[in-house]
């Protein structure tokens, strides 16, 4: 791996309206926030409007180390928000507004050049509920190198997704990341069946992933690549509340995998580092030292 390699969060930023105010949303920027603290050079593909929102808003990803030069500015339609609620159990429901600037994203040249060079992209479906975002999107995940981790962290919200752009999304990606409630609805939309590993081995065959990275809330996790099948239990942790974990967990994988770690090893930290995230209130709460030790490679 190059020392420090280029990541890249690319889809939907906005405003997360939580009961205790305004925070930091987007999944692409939770994750370009989470790899940057592990030590990558991560940036943000995005777009926000011309108000106060936005400014605010990229000043807020801005503050965590992330390059924001690759969020553009829209003349006509606003920076998003989300409505949120959390349930006793800290899990947040989303409510997301329509039509706005992350919704028009453009690939210009310059957006473009900076895809080319990035080692890790990670895209879900969300920013590709528009034309003009989807269209983007494939652009760019198309001028990335072969060897680029294209990650596709699917993310299904309430949106309708459709067959087509599930089918391009999938074939587009070398790592595909799913949660439980995720992994039947995809399977019956492309038509898979079978066990879980059956279901894992016509992914990998049909699409050409790389990687499968399936989350299980409290329950832990499986990563499996066709041949390595490594499950892992869950960290117990005090609950708060889960904005940021899945964001969290692929930032771990991707770092991980372009550090060379093992399975074993990806799997273990993504664990911990999702079971601190909900342990603290946000979706990018600071890392304990023990976590930064790890990531950097010195000793405990």
């Amino acid at each position: 791996m190059k020392s420090t390699p280029i990541v890249v969060g690319l889809g939907e930023v906005l405003w997360d309206l939580l009961p205790d105010g305004p925070r930091m949303g987007g999944a692409p920027a939770n994750f370009a926030c989470h790899a940057n603290s592990f030590g990558a050079r991560a940036m943000v593909m995005s777009r926000v409007g011309n108000d106060e929102r936005g400014r605010e808003l990229v000043a807020a990803i801005a503050e965590h180390d992330v390059d924001v030069k690759t969020i553009t500015i829209d003349p006509d339609y606003p920076t998003g928000v989300a409505s949120a609620r959390l349930d006793e159990e800290g899990k947040a429901f989303f409510s997301i507004q329509e039509n706005v600037a992350w919704d028009h994203l453009t690939a210009d040249g310059f957006l473009l050049e900076c895809a080319a060079k990035a080692d890790a992209l990670c895209y879900g479906t969300l920013a590709q509920r528009s034309g003009d975002s989807a269209t983007a999107i494939q652009k760019l995940l198309d001028s990335t190198r072969p060897d680029c981790l294209r990650i596709f962290d699917v993310n299904l919200r309430q949106q309708d997704v459709s067959l087509s752009m599930m089918t391009r999304s999938l074939a587009s990606a070398s790592v595909v990341k799913l949660n439980d409630e995720e992994l039947p609805r995809i399977a019956k939309m492309v038509g898979i069946e079978g066990n879980l590993r059956e279901i894992f081995d016509s992914f990998i065959s049909r699409f050409a992933v790389r990687l499968i990275v399936y989350t299980r809330g409290s329950e832990g996790s499986i990563v499996y690549n066709g041949d390595e099948w490594v499950e892992h239990p869950g960290r117990s942790a005090k609950m708060v509340d889960t904005v940021g974990a899945g964001d969290s967990f692929v930032a771990t994988v991707t770092v991980g995998l372009l550090k060379g770690w093992s399975l074993t090893e990806i799997s273990e930290m993504a664990n911990e580092v999702a079971a601190h995230v909900c342990s603290h209130a946000g979706a990018v709460p600071p890392l304990p030292e023990a976590i930064r030790r790890k990531f950097s490679g010195q000793p405990d």
